[in-house]
């Protein structure tokens, strides 16, 4: 080979080009993934110029998510052929993550959105408000179901929010029958639920009834929600309006925000029917 009219780069000048140490330099050269385009007799190592766009792609494919065993691989196997199914495959991976992406911005944004919300609520007024339908996707019944299962159907639950991408960043909330409310079982849940502003299709889906809903906010432990609820019949009983058939539970603030139980807000929404 006639070095004198080719212009190469020393291992420090190659490594200050990629913006790596030579120690990095070193380990592809060691695992065959990256080697000098020669030595010489003193064991300096040298790089050509086109070696750049090699270690660019080595980069970007480690920057996927990719191991170095499974880039040696394609490296030991080298083909325009496999450089293009690579290409593609690594393509599908990042329309993958900017999904990802999107979708965990979309989830904060509505975070933020609900907690700016919350901050111009004033918990001890109960009001009368009229709510536009909503959907929600639902999990399995849970109204007559021992505590283990119910853990069961939680975990399957948030398996299925996590996997159909249905988290959509609002609280994971409860739906409680007329029948258990006025009997006094106010935690006596028919299904859990989290609202889904725009519904996938293939899901199954509960609507929501629109219409009028006497809401008032809970503050303190699960175990003292009669105080709250009895302010709520009381109220029910001044405004002369009769329960509907579901009153929606869901928590304000948790235990993502505060770092006290008795500082939990639950936000309580009765469905009414004006006599």
């Amino acid at each position: 080979m006639n070095k004198k009219n080719v212009k190469f780069l020393t291992s420090g000048e190659f490594a200050k080009l990629c913006k790596i140490n030579k120690q990095t330099l070193f380990y592809y050269d060691q695992i065959g993934l990256l080697s000098p385009i020669y030595k010489n007799d003193k064991g300096y190592r040298y790089y050509s110029l086109n070696q750049i766009e090699l270690f660019y792609v080595i980069d970007l494919l480690k920057d996927l998510g990719m191991s170095l065993k499974d880039i040696q691989q394609y490296a030991q196997n080298k083909s325009p052929e496999s450089f293009l199914a690579l290409m593609y495959q690594q393509k599908d991976e990042i329309v993958k993550k900017r999904q990802e992406i999107e979708m965990k911005e979309k989830l904060i944004e509505t975070k933020i959105t609900l907690i700016e919300e919350s901050l111009t609520v004033t918990f001890d007024e109960i009001t009368l408000q009229h709510l536009p339908e909503a959907t929600l996707y639902l999990s399995r019944n849970i109204e007559d179901t021992t505590d283990e299962e119910f853990v069961e159907v939680i975990t399957e639950f948030i398996g299925e929010l996590n996997e159909a991408q249905l988290d959509t960043g609002y609280p994971i909330g409860g739906i409680t029958k007329r029948k258990h409310v006025l009997n006094g079982d106010y935690s006596k849940y028919t299904y859990l639920y989290i609202e889904q502003p725009h519904p996938k299709e293939g899901h199954p889906y509960f609507k929501a009834v629109k219409g009028d809903f006497l809401i008032g906010y809970h503050i303190g432990e699960d175990t003292t929600l009669t105080t709250t609820y009895e302010k709520l019949f009381s109220e029910l009983e001044r405004l002369n309006l009769t329960l509907g058939d579901y009153v929606f539970e869901e928590y304000v603030y948790d235990t993502l925000v505060k770092s006290q139980k008795e500082h939990y807000v639950t936000k309580i929404m009765m469905q009414v029917i004006k006599n």
